[in-house]
């Protein structure tokens, strides 16, 4: 069995971070940041689950949204990964980005 757990919690603290930086760092990048990577990760989840349809795009719901629409896809991805070397490129994946948020 594959250990996903230092993905949903390397999501669930860059998550916590957004919500609570204020809202002149959210405007500055740091949600955006999240954003780009909810999205990819949501794409990531997507090409595993429905190999061959259409992707779909996560929509920008608001700098204020993005702590959340970074915990789905993040913890929606850790639920399809299957092998380690997965698990380990998702969570490169989110401290990159919660590195580059600067949160």
């Amino acid at each position: 069995m594959v250990d996903k757990t230092p993905l949903t919690r390397a999501v669930d603290h860059f998550a916590d971070r957004l919500r609570a930086a204020p809202q002149s760092r959210l405007q500055r990048g740091a949600a955006a940041e999240a954003l780009a990577l909810a999205r990819e990760l949501a794409l990531w989840t997507q090409r595993l689950e429905e190999p061959g349809t259409e992707p779909r795009e996560m929509p920008d719901a608001g700098m204020f949204a993005a702590a959340d629409q970074i915990t789905v896809a993040g913890h929606d991805l850790a639920l399809v990964l299957e092998d380690e070397k997965e698990v380990a490129e998702a969570l490169q994946l989110v401290e990159e980005a919660q590195k580059r948020a600067g949160v």
